[in-house]
């Protein structure tokens, strides 16, 4: 196969892909591999790394960027496309091995530093996760995730202060991100800020709707106020928008318990212990499904 149609199937591979026909991309770009020049094609292989990590065959996805590297031990993508795939498997110390090799080659590798910083966060390395997203931030100063991700640092680690600084400027590139309107709202009703607190709330509900956690932290704020009549109207939407998620009616039932609505309680317990079977152990130390916990015992 000579090039012109190695690059015509890669061509014609790119627009399967961008029309989201997955297979037939991979029928296209496996032609044009299944060539001499096309097993020497750096950007042909990333291509297909990248494809078979999208359909989450972590295995081909690693062995096509061990090619990459293979054809050229420089080129940072082999080593940033491995350090993902060790981070995806939870093989932290290799994919911090793989991402920093690629910074070492590209000093400016905004993806490799970020990822990094992931990384760091899940060990709970807070300081070098917190260098890293910071320089992420000095080659990109509108890296909205990276902002995200500093304030719940700093969130974790109850510097209050310096969070809320940070999901400010997550904010102002993207003002109406229930994320950020999310996380927002967690630091506003820690700093005391409750009324502030449930407006950020409903801004992140009318961002998304389909996130379960706004719901659930907004409804415990008026159970706070024993308020539970709203505190019930606001979960029941949320179950409405996220009918799988278990913890949802877990916390309606413990708001259905404290009004003697028994029955309700128990049916939604019910289709939380099949959503999530473990809550049937946790319950059992649960003050607040006390009168309920004979039906289940």
């Amino acid at each position: 196969m000579n090039k012109i149609m190695k690059d015509n199937y890669r061509t014609i591979g790119r627009s399967f892909y961008s029309n989201r026909n997955i297979e037939k991309a991979f029928e296209f770009y496996e032609k044009a591999y299944n060539s001499e020049e096309g097993k020497k094609d750096i950007e042909l292989i990333l291509d297909l790394a990248l494809l078979y990590d999208e359909i989450y065959d972590f295995d081909k996805a690693k062995e096509k960027f061990e090619e990459v590297i293979k054809l050229d031990n420089t080129d940072s993508r082999g080593y940033y496309g491995l350090g993902m795939i060790y981070d995806n498997n939870k093989n932290f110390d290799k994919a911090i091995e793989n991402y920093e090799k690629a910074i070492k080659l590209n000093a400016n590798y905004n993806r490799a530093y970020f990822y990094l910083a992931g990384v760091y966060d899940d060990i709970k390395n807070a300081d070098k996760a917190i260098e890293c997203y910071n320089k992420v931030l000095s080659l990109d100063p509108n890296d909205f995730w990276s902002y995200v991700n500093l304030s719940s640092i700093y969130d974790e680690k109850g510097n209050l202060d310096i969070s809320l600084m940070y999901i400010e400027k997550a904010l102002n590139i993207d003002p109406e991100h229930y994320m950020a309107l999310f996380n927002k709202a967690v630091l506003k009703k820690k700093l005391g800020n409750t009324c502030e607190a449930i407006n950020l709330y409903k801004a992140s509900i009318e961002d998304n709707p389909y996130y379960g956690f706004s719901y659930l932290n907004l409804s415990v704020i008026f159970k706070e106020k024993n308020q539970y009549e709203d505190a019930i109207k606001i979960i029941s939407e949320g179950i409405k928008n996220n009918e799988e998620e278990g913890y949802l009616y877990y916390n309606r039932a413990c708001f259905y318990a404290y009004l003697k609505n028994y029955q309700d309680s128990i049916n939604d317990l019910k289709i939380a212990i099949n959503l999530y079977p473990d809550f049937k152990e946790y319950m059992k130390n649960d003050i607040e499904l006390k009168e309920v916990l004979d039906y289940f015992l």
